[in-house]
């Protein structure tokens, strides 16, 4: 078994690897093919990026209160979405907890969308296309839902279980998981548009691949299963596009980001290696322990939201839960930056599960441990 913790180097500080042996294989393999893995990143070539966060962004009705914040996105009006599991209902286990809201762009709100709605059960992000249409993924019901501008359901992608069905239950989680079924999602994660307006979905927990959507909704492929190697996945949690074209997955689990063309032909991956600050803490629970590290998701640099800036000089965010931190990274995986730390402060994050970033130095990041968006001016 790995050490999780090994020196960096180039500065001789203590840095969390991460790597499994299956995934020291896996890299030797990536080598082997003559594709370009990134090196370490030490902390003496990593700028920290100063920033602040705007206080008292949302301002919302007295009767209305956040649950966890798992989604926020922003459309070409400045106008803010936000998706969070709150408006609960039922039982303590089971209750749907999704609701979609929406906010001017200084923060005064404006209505819910999709009140009650059918495929409200667990939320998981929303996102905003190029023409404002409004897309949430719901992990709890398997589908994703498209909203026209107006707030109107559009198109519907997935099938929600039956209510009366005998069988219907949580979803579990066999290894390896059950073949995938073109046009149903197991526990769907995120959603982004390629060039032509086609959808990318990555989905998710369960069946580890990327479904791809025309721009009318036809139902056109899908790649990827469970496992470690190139064009594999375990948890693709978010996706995006750039400028170009490309499709870049956020494969949290196995600690990585991996990047196609628009048809799923595998291009390149690479990882987030920054050490660890020796003051870090976690943002709940106790320190990530080997086990947790080598499970991927609460590994220092394990993607949980990646978003590009606009054109024409894109980057990419990348956040992860610890040390709760936010990357700023070339679409070549280049670490330029990072900024911020786990803690409930203002400027502190408690997983950040989504972001949105409409301009180059501007984020807005949804918390799940803090129920709340917070928008953030970098520096720079």
């Amino acid at each position: 078994m790995d050490d999780p913790q090994s020196e960096c180097p180039c500065c001789g500080r203590l840095a969390h690897r991460a790597w499994s042996r299956r995934r020291v294989l896996a890299a030797a393999a990536i080598g082997a093919a003559g594709i370009a893995v990134p090196r370490l990143a030490c902390a003496d070539d990593i700028p920290a990026i100063a920033y602040e966060s705007v206080p008292d962004l949302l301002h919302l009705p007295p009767d209305l209160y956040l649950g966890e914040v798992s989604g926020v996105a922003v459309n070409s009006a400045g106008h803010i979405f936000v998706l969070h599991r709150g408006s609960s209902t039922g039982p303590a286990y089971g209750a749907a907890a999704a609701q979609l809201l929406e906010f001017d762009a200084d923060g005064g709100y404006l209505r819910e969308i999709g009140h009650h709605l059918y495929a409200w059960s667990f939320a998981h992000t929303v996102k905003v296309d190029a023409e404002d249409n409004i897309w949430v993924t719901d992990k709890g019901s398997d589908m994703v839902i498209k909203f026209n501008p107006e707030g109107r359901v559009d198109m519907v992608f997935g099938r929600k279980q039956e209510a009366s069905d005998e069988d219907t239950a949580p979803l579990k989680h066999p290894n390896p998981p059950l073949p995938p079924r073109a046009g149903y999602f197991r526990q769907v994660t995120d959603v982004a548009w390629g060039t032509d307006g086609a959808a990318f979905i990555s989905d998710g927990y369960i069946n580890s691949r990327v479904a791809k959507v025309s721009k009318d909704g036809e139902w056109l492929k899908s790649w990827g299963e469970r496992g470690a190697g190139p064009g594999q996945f375990h948890t693709p949690h978010s996706i995006a596009v750039d400028a170009r074209g490309l499709v870049y997955v956020a494969d949290r689990s196995n600690r990585r980001i991996q990047v196609f063309d628009g048809e799923g032909g595998f291009q390149r991956q690479f990882t987030i290696d920054a050490p660890v600050p020796a003051d870090a803490k976690p943002a709940i629970g106790d320190m990530p322990g080997e086990a947790e590290i080598a499970a991927g998701t609460f590994a220092p640099g394990a993607p949980w939201a990646i978003c590009f800036s606009p054109p024409p000089d894109q980057v990419l965010y990348v956040s992860d839960a610890f040390p709760g931190r936010i990357y700023k990274v070339t679409p070549e995986g280049k670490l330029l930056g990072m900024l911020g730390r786990s803690g409930k402060k203002l400027k502190q994050f408690g997983w950040v599960h989504e972001m949105a970033c409409p301009k180059p130095n501007v984020l807005y990041v949804a918390e799940l441990l803090n129920w709340r968006v917070q928008k953030l001016m970098l520096a720079g």
